[in-house]
Order: C-alpha cells, then sequence, then structure tokens
C-alpha cells in the first residue's frame, strides 16, 4: 500500500451533499441537559418571556433567545470566561451546536451577536431565568430554604489601577504625582522621585478620591491574595441543606459585609417566594428562617436588624472585649441571642457547614467555572452574566444528582476511571482464575532432560498471564 501524502493545495467543493457530511453521536452530558431542559418547558418559557423584545415581521431576525442562554450555560459547563470564546468554542464543536440546536452547513452565532442580545435584555429576564432552574431544584427535590449561608468574594475587574484619574481634576496617577513634585521644589522627578512622595502619601489608594473612567462601577480593593485591584463584589446566598445558589447580587467592592448581606437575603426571599407559586414546588419549601455567615457580618445594627426582621442568626463574633450596652437594649438582646445559639452545638455544626457549602458554590463558579476575572464593565453588564453562570451551577446539581458529574469534563473523566476500574476488576479475576488451576496443578516430575509438561492447564495459565489490559480502553 502507498503512503499517502498531505495536500498542499485543495480545490474547494462547488456542491457537498448533507448525506456526506460527517455524523457523530452527541456528547452525553449535553444530552442529558437538553432533556432535562426540554421536561421543564425551558424554551417555551424563554420564547414567552422574550417575546416583548421583537416585533413580528421587521428587521433581521435575530437569534433565538434560548440559544442565549443556552450558550451563556456552556460558559460554565466548559470553563470558559468570555462571550468571544464562547462563541469559538461552540463553532468547532459538533456536540455544542447539537445542544444549541444548530446543523453542521449553519453559521453559529458571533460574539457580537451574544453581546447585543445582552445589552437588549433587562436585568429582570436574567433574573427570571435564574429563578426558573430554582423551581427545576424544587420540583428535583433539591431546594429546602430553610436555612442560609452567606457569604460574598471579590470578582477583578476588566481594568486597570493605571487608568485612575482624579474625581476632582480628572488629573492620571502619575500626573498628580508630577504636580506633588513640583509643589514641593523637584521640577522635573525621576521616577524615583515620584515612588518616593508616593511612598510617604496616607491613604494613596482611597475610592473617595480616585476612579476608573472606563468602569466607575469598579472600586480599589485588596484580592485574597494579596494583590491591590479594581474588583467588583459578588455575594451568595446559599441553601445549607442542598448547596444551590438561592440569590446572587453584585455590590461594590468596597461596601462592607454588614452594608450588603439585607439586599442579599431580601433578594433570596424574593426568589423564594416565586418559586413557592409553582404547585409542585412548593411542597418541600420552608420559609427562611436561619442565617449562617462568617464574623465579617457581626455588627449590633446587622444582627439586630436580621433579628427584626424573624430571622436566626448564626454569626461568628469577634473578640471586641468588654462592651458598652447603654442605650442599645435591642442591639444587647439580638447579639446575646447569636451568642448563645453560636455556642451551641447546632450552631457549631452550622459554621463548620458554612465554610464547605458556601465556598464551594465559589470554587465551582469563579474558578472551574472562569469567572474570578469579569471580561464585561459595568454592573448591569456583569450581573446578567452572573445570573446565567450561578443558574448552570445549579443545574448542574441536578445532573451531578442523576449522572453523578456536574460537568462534560467530570463526566468524562468519570467514564474514564470507570472503565479502568472495570479493566483492573476483570484482569484481577482472571489472574485469580489462574492462581486457583496452578494451585490445582499435580507436582511435576523431576527428570534431568524434561521441560515443564505442556498440559491444558499450563498453556491456559500461560495465556492468563500474558493478558494486559489495552491502551485505547477496549
Amino acid at each position: 500500500m502507498a503512503m499517502g501524502r498531505a495536500r498542499r493545495q485543495r480545490q474547494g467543493t462547488l456542491f457537498v451533499g448533507t448525506g456526506e457530511l460527517p455524523r457523530t453521536p452527541g456528547h452525553p452530558f449535553y444530552e442529558k441537559v437538553s432533556a432535562l431542559l426540554e421536561k421543564h418547558g425551558f424554551e417555551a418559557m424563554v420564547e414567552g418571556e422574550c417575546a416583548r423584545y421583537y416585533s413580528d415581521g421587521t428587521g433581521r431576525p435575530s437569534i433565538p433567545p434560548v440559544v442565549y442562554f443556552k450558550a451563556l450555560f456552556v460558559g460554565f459547563f466548559e470553563g470558559i470566561d468570555s462571550e468571544r470564546g464562547i462563541a469559538w468554542r461552540v463553532a468547532d464543536s459538533m456536540a455544542l451546536r447539537a445542544f444549541l440546536g444548530y446543523e453542521l452547513t449553519e453559521a453559529t452565532p458571533d460574539h457580537s451577536s451574544l453581546s447585543r442580545t445582552r445589552r437588549l435584555m433587562s436585568v429582570e429576564t436574567h433574573r427570571l431565568v435564574f429563578q426558573f432552574v430554582l423551581e427545576v431544584l424544587a420540583k428535583e427535590g433539591l431546594l429546602r430554604g430553610g436555612t442560609l449561608g452567606v457569604d460574598a468574594t471579590a470578582l477583578e475587574a476588566n481594568a486597570a489601577l493605571r487608568s485612575i484619574v482624579r474625581r476632582d481634576t480628572g488629573e492620571g496617577y502619575e500626573q498628580f504625582l508630577t504636580g506633588l513634585a513640583a509643589a514641593s521644589g523637584i521640577k522635573t522627578p525621576t521616577r524615583e522621585d515620584l515612588a518616593r512622595i508616593d511612598r510617604k502619601r496616607p491613604k494613596k489608594g482611597s475610592n473617595d478620591d480616585w476612579t476608573n473612567p472606563h468602569d466607575p462601577d469598579a472600586r480599589i480593593t485588596r484580592m485574597k491574595d494579596g494583590r491591590t485591584h479594581l474588583a467588583h463584589k459578588a455575594e451568595h446566598a446559599v441553601d445549607m441543606d442542598t448547596g444551590a445558589v438561592v440569590s446572587v447580587t453584585l455590590q461594590p467592592a468596597d461596601r462592607g459585609d454588614t452594608q450588603t448581606v439585607g439586599e442579599t437575603v431580601d433578594e433570596a426571599r424574593r426568589n423564594l417566594r416565586k418559586v413557592a407559586a409553582s404547585p409542585r414546588a412548593r411542597r418541600r419549601l420552608r420559609p427562611v428562617r436561619e442565617i449562617v455567615t462568617d464574623k465579617g457580618y457581626h455588627s449590633n445594627g446587622t444582627v439586630r436588624g436580621l433579628h427584626e426582621d424573624g430571622l436566626q442568626t448564626y454569626i461568628s463574633e469577634p473578640n471586641r472585649g468588654r462592651r458598652n450596652w447603654k442605650g442599645k437594649d435591642r442591639e444587647r438582646e439580638a447579639v446575646y441571642a447569636n451568642r448563645r445559639r453560636v455556642r451551641g452545638a447546632r450552631g457549631k455544626r452550622l459554621l463548620r457547614r458554612r465554610g464547605e457549602i458556601v465556598e464551594r458554590s465559589f470554587a465551582h463558579c469563579y474558578e472551574t467555572g472562569a469567572m474570578r476575572r469579569t471580561h464585561l464593565r459595568g454592573h448591569e453588564n456583569i450581573l446578567k452574566r452572573l445570573l446565567v453562570h450561578v443558574g448552570a451551577f445549579n443545574l448542574s446539581l441536578v445532573l451531578r444528582r442523576t449522572t453523578g458529574y456536574g460537568t462534560p469534563r467530570g463526566f468524562h473523566d468519570g467514564m474514564k476511571n470507570a472503565a479502568g476500574a472495570a479493566r483492573a476488576a476483570v484482569t484481577g479475576a482472571l489472574h485469580a482464575l489462574g492462581q486457583t488451576i496452578w494451585s490445582c496443578m499435580p507436582p511435576r516430575r523431576k527428570h534431568r532432560h524434561t521441560t515443564r509438561p505442556e498440559t491444558p492447564a499450563w498453556n491456559h495459565l500461560n495465556m492468563v498471564r500474558s493478558i494486559q489490559p489495552f491502551a485505547t480502553g477496549c
């Protein structure tokens, strides 16, 4: 047989029959996602909610709204952070084409189409999709809502610190330092001079004085790894019984936890009331009664406010020494009641579980889900993407319970490990069978010029010992 050689130049085919196009089976994971969404009527819900954005017969047809939301689901499942990356991945994968409903001969949505659709739809429409996924969780028995764990994390903004300007004068950072050097008598300052002047200034990164003109919603803050960067603050309220994210809010990064927890809890209550409107989802839901947080959320006003809302708090209390409660009777009662609950057995158990359940949602959404750094600007745009992204995480909880895996990569690795375990089990069984046959063989006779007896049992043992698992997994 002659060796085939690569073609340096290929002439384009004028016509290609659809029967000649390659066909591959769809990805098992995305087939299950499609079946789950179809079971609960996702397409009908989205088209009904988005009908008001379009006019009949006017203009060029856009991409279907269902395709837009499914494409953002792909961003979580595949760990893609940007809409441009999502568009490239969808165009390159036959399985994702089938998931979005595109044939091989059809062009998939461009990243500009995804961006245009996002700008067209409001935050409330994206929130309805998030609430729909919560209804799916409730119908599948994965939502309780009685005890919520609240925590926040920082998302790196799509803006650079070198671009910040003064709020009052609009000067850049280097221009501002040059003015300070000139005021101190240095006419032509060097970089070392500017660095020395900047080192001695107090509060040189204050958000009250500086802003980024490209993303005014971003705030200067310190990240968990110690870097100072422009960032946003995402806050989750997580169901402590199932791990589902009941609400997600986006806040300025310089706002403290005690200032944002009320908005997140109120959002969680609204979402649960929306879910409870469905008869099938109402059966296992419970009203929010308990809030579990870390000590960053502890303050007299926060504990009193949650207590007056009818919520039992389990908030770790920092060591503040002896307190003065003069004129603060209600705050004292709320803080002491929270202290008693935290020191109890249930309080300690809930606080340990909070560190596991809430941090797990951050790891899935922002580390493996690749949303730690945002590629959008403005809280409204980022929140739209965030709602659908976290909704996909909630959807993965259903898939993890039914299939054992919540992402395509996990599904692939799980199947690979299962196949390896099956091969190891078969090889071990054959080896045990060979050992059993060997132990049942009669003792060999001692002859000077003879070799091992070629009995059928001996041949079978050699065959068993020579069996090796195939590298292809077959």
